[in-house]
């Protein structure tokens, strides 16, 4: 996987060589994952059965848009597992502005994760009306999308015409299941695909299978 920001590492825990990131908040654990002190770095074990970024990771992801300083909006925060990962690879410099539209989600997210991280950027607002996230100013580098709604793609497309800046990337999730229950997930997965071509340049498409059923990823770069 390209990387040269070095910011996601793979780390010997208990005997076994485990994804990690470098934890922004020292001592704070997010899902009880495992922290290590290596020299002077805590790391945080990051669990492919919880999040589906670092799932595409495990699957074969080639490049992770997401650096240093990156400006990530993220739909579909939920309780904040991944996007706590996201939260240490952009670092202190850069910021995540975290979509959740479920007040209860939205709580315990706020309790979990944006309480101690002050990188992350809490907007309690429907994906669908992304221009009532007032929080959010300027054009950002990534969208990361993982919401499960049957217009999901349209979702992203809208988010990205809003913020995503040209030649920024989007990281879509597809859920077929939560798109079309009658027909074959890789059916759907090309489809939702296809949907992105007049305004996209599609760099990967991942299937997220042994950590998520059904699911894949397509990361695309913006034309604008």
């Amino acid at each position: 996987m390209e990387n040269e920001e070095g910011n996601v590492f793979w780390v010997k825990i208990d005997g076994e060589r485990r994804l990690a990131t470098i934890n922004l908040v020292p001592g704070n654990q997010v899902y009880k994952e495992k922290l290590v002190k290596i020299s002077d770095e805590e790391f945080r074990a990051w669990d492919p059965y919880r999040s589906k970024l670092a799932a595409a990771i495990m699957n074969g992801l080639e490049v992770l848009p997401i650096v240093r300083k990156s400006r990530v909006l993220y739909l579909g925060v939920s309780t904040g597992t991944t996007a706590s990962h996201v939260s240490d690879i952009v670092g202190p410099s850069g910021i995540v502005f975290c979509v959740e539209h479920t007040s209860r989600v939205a709580r315990d997210f706020l309790d979990r994760v944006a309480s101690f991280r002050s990188n992350i950027v809490p907007i309690l607002q429907d994906a669908r009306n992304p221009k009532e996230y007032f929080s959010v100013y300027d054009t950002v580098d990534v969208v990361y999308v993982d919401i499960a709604q049957p217009d999901q793609t349209e979702i992203a497309i809208l988010n990205c015409k809003t913020y995503l800046k040209k030649d920024g990337y989007l990281m879509l999730v597809v859920k077929t299941r939560s798109i079309d229950v009658t027909r074959e997930p890789a059916d759907v997965f090309r489809t939702e695909t296809k949907k992105l071509a007049s305004n996209f340049e599609i760099i990967q498409e991942i299937n997220l299978a042994h950590y998520e059923k059904d699911h894949g990823i397509v990361i695309a770069r913006y034309l604008g």
